[in-house]
């Protein structure tokens, strides 16, 4: 089955196209990271209007790169959320209008699920399964008991892990997007601060990073009131350490709990240096899926991918109106 699918929840246009569930035949993605690098985070009515510059182009390409007709193409994927409400809308348009233009079936895809089915492209999922996703916009354990049976264990109560590092890069006088400063620098500095661990013992699978992120903004505050010098490499090695150590230790309890038989780690956050070689060196005795540092953020391919799977479970339709409906109403994603 060949399917094209279509990714703008956030700041990237993407379109890809992706065959039978496993192969990538092309997956076309604009990055707006230098328009919004200026203004220090996304501004979304300015990736709105950018997603609808480079639509056409996205489409394009992918064709194209995939080396096939558009009568190939069996099924037109789409996030349908979470995201950015207009960014999200460019998307489902341009694929409902794709899907319509040329009598194809139509599917939404959830954002999220398209982040865990990405280990998919160079793995294989082993059910039962635990997957931590952690982005710019999510932090969250997932048990996923089937193909599309997915119970949320856990979530952040404040702030993602993503949405913390940028934060704390915006606090260090750093560029944006925060995250990959930030681990590239922690790996040149050594963790001597004294950071809070916010683990909350009575909650073991939910996440909270905002009194993390204050503990950074005091420090340095009180540092800087007292003319006193600090190493920004050091303070972004404390900082990475005990974020890391927290969605370990997390994820390392909940593997135990479960007794699943492999941990995925996904989202943009699953980029990170620091958290892959702390995975590694912390959680043993269970296989790690960890996709592809180009299939963690977010691209159009993903899409694809859980679309195949979800095709198993749901068979798309030709009814364009089922984008429309709520992001949260997802039959396989349950708490």
């Amino acid at each position: 089955m060949i399917i094209l699918s279509v990714e703008t929840s956030c700041d990237e246009t993407s379109v890809a196209v992706t065959k039978d569930g496993k192969e990538v035949l092309s997956n076309a993605v604009y990055s707006q990271i230098d328009i919004h690098k200026k203004y220090g985070g996304v501004v979304p009515e300015i990736a709105s209007r950018a997603h609808i510059q480079s639509m056409l182009y996205m489409f394009e390409e992918a064709i194209h790169n995939a080396n096939i007709k558009v009568s190939d193409i069996d099924l037109v994927a789409v996030t349908q959320g979470p995201g950015l409400i207009g960014s999200l809308l460019v998307g489902i348009n341009a694929a409902t209008t794709f899907a319509y233009a040329n009598n194809l079936p139509l599917m939404g895809v959830n954002h999220l699920t398209g982040h865990i089915y990405a280990a998919q492209i160079e793995g294989d999922i082993k059910y039962p399964a635990l997957a931590l996703l952690v982005s710019g916009g999510h932090t969250e354990l997932l048990y996923l008991k089937d193909n599309m049976n997915i119970e949320i264990l856990g979530t952040t109560l404040d702030d993602a892990v993503g949405e913390a590092y940028d934060k704390v890069a915006r606090i260090l006088g750093l560029s944006y997007p925060g995250g990959p400063v930030v681990d590239k620098l922690a790996h040149q500095g050594k963790p001597i601060y004294q950071l809070p661990i916010p683990l909350l013992k009575n909650d073991p699978y939910n996440f909270s990073f905002s009194g993390l992120k204050s503990a950074v903004l005091n420090l340095v505050h009180n540092m800087r009131q007292r003319n006193e010098s600090f190493n920004v490499e050091d303070v972004c090695a404390s900082f990475q350490e005990v974020v890391t150590e927290v969605l370990v230790q997390k994820t390392k309890n909940a593997i135990e709990t479960l007794g699943v038989k492999q941990l995925i780690v996904a989202g943009g956050v699953a980029a990170n240096k620091g958290l892959r070689e702390k995975m590694y060196e912390k959680i043993k005795d269970i296989e790690i899926l960890i996709p592809h540092i180009r299939y963690c953020t977010d691209q159009a391919a993903m899409i694809g991918i859980a679309a195949y799977y979800q095709n198993l479970v749901k068979p798309a339709t030709k009814d364009y109106y089922i984008v429309g409906k709520s992001s949260l109403d997802f039959d396989h994603f349950k708490r």
